[in-house]
């Protein structure tokens, strides 16, 4: 079992935000934390092989609570030396939030992994998102982060803005680099319904992101990155040897986790469940004594063979290629090779049975995926 705990609580919304956050001056630490562990209380005992604090910004819990969570959730009065014997527990945090004292005491209760939101190393360009640290707070993050022991870091950053922001992608990349973080996560701008960014493109203050942009920072970076020993393990995630993310692999392989809080989601490898996404919604539940479950779906055997075609194809591993074609002769994978067009494009391979996108493909997954999988149903 994996357990994501969502902490919904931001002090401002960022400019392309749309996920289930609470924008709140105060955060309601205890309210939150009783929620949280009412919601708990009704799970089946489980060993969580990783625990990930995700958001909103986790940071702005103090550590005290985060220890408190981790004491209750993980069945021990004290979680550090479990998590220190591998155990990987991460904490997404804002740069502005870290604090020497603030990294030892996340430290000290469990937290060995620190997802760190950088997105960019330019100023105007964080102003722009709506960021509340400049680009001098991310490196005095990691410095404080390193010197309480928490070695594993990740720095996330979004790639193809607007034109007209006129972002330096190299120079970002470089920036990052020079931090030696273990992990890298890359993340092409959107524009979803209903944020300041769609707001403003429909009023013509901005432009939308460009494909070709898209296209040519996303094939840099993977350049870029590989040539200082990074490895791209999944579409938009790269790490040097050995500090992939145990947590976010479980969800591409497909095993169940559990989720906590608003807007959480959790997975028994058949049925899909989620949580109502309001803070307050999700609270009042809780505290009526019902369940905060908003829905659920359970996947049949077509929903499950597409996930997991889908989920495989997202990460280095790939797929088995016999796995595309149903039912399959006992010879399939030794005869069978991807559309030759495909191939041709360079946008997928067949290494060692299995089917693997090449970074042009990734470009194109959701296309390849549906391409494949129709073919999958010609063919039987």
């Amino acid at each position: 079992m994996h357990l994501y705990i969502h902490v919904p609580f931001c002090q401002r919304r960022c400019s392309y935000c749309d996920f289930s956050i609470a924008v709140r001056k105060r955060v309601p630490v205890q309210e939150y934390v009783d929620a949280l562990l009412t919601e708990a209380a009704a799970l089946p005992e489980s060993d969580f092989q990783t625990v990930y604090f995700g958001g909103g910004t986790p940071s702005l819990l103090p550590p005290g609570a985060i220890n408190h969570l981790l004491v209750e959730l993980l069945g021990s009065a004290d979680p550090g030396p479990a998590a220190r014997g591998g155990q990987e527990v991460t904490l997404e945090a804002n740069p502005e939030d870290i604090t020497p004292d603030k990294a030892k005491a996340w430290r000290a209760a469990g937290v060995n992994r620190v997802s760190l939101g950088a997105q960019s190393f330019d100023d105007a360009v964080l102003k722009w998102m709506h960021r509340s640290h400049d680009a001098a707070r991310i490196g005095a993050a990691v410095h404080a982060l390193r010197g309480a022991g928490i070695e594993n870091i990740s720095l996330d950053l979004i790639f193809a803005l607007p034109d007209e922001l006129q972002r330096d992608w190299e120079r970002d990349l470089d920036m990052a680099l020079a931090l030696r973080p273990n992990h890298l996560s890359l993340y092409g701008l959107t524009v979803e319904p209903r944020t300041p960014l769609d707001r403003w493109i429909s009023r013509g203050a901005t432009h939308a992101p460009d494909e070709e942009r898209y296209a040519e920072e996303y094939l840099f970076a993977h350049r870029r990155l590989m040539a200082d020993g990074f490895f791209f393990y999944e579409v938009s995630n790269a790490s040097l040897p050995g500090f992939r993310s145990q947590h976010n692999s479980a969800y591409w392989s497909g095993k169940p986790y559990v989720g906590l809080g608003p807007a959480a989601h959790s997975f028994d490898g058949t049925t899909r469940r989620w949580n109502l996404r309001a803070w307050e919604a999700y609270r009042q539940a809780i505290a009526a004594g019902r369940s905060a479950v908003e829905s659920e779906e359970t996947l049949n055997d077509e929903q499950r063979y597409l996930e997991g075609i889908y989920l495989g194809l997202r990460t280095v591993e790939g797929v088995p290629f016999a796995a595309l074609r149903r039912p399959s002769p006992p010879s399939a994978a030794a005869v069978l090779s991807p559309p030759p067009h495909l191939a041709a494009q360079g946008w997928v391979e067949v290494r060692d049975g299995r089917l693997r996108c090449t970074p042009e493909g990734w470009l194109r997954l959701d296309s390849l995926v549906s391409e494949l999988t129709m073919q999958t149903e010609i063919r039987s």
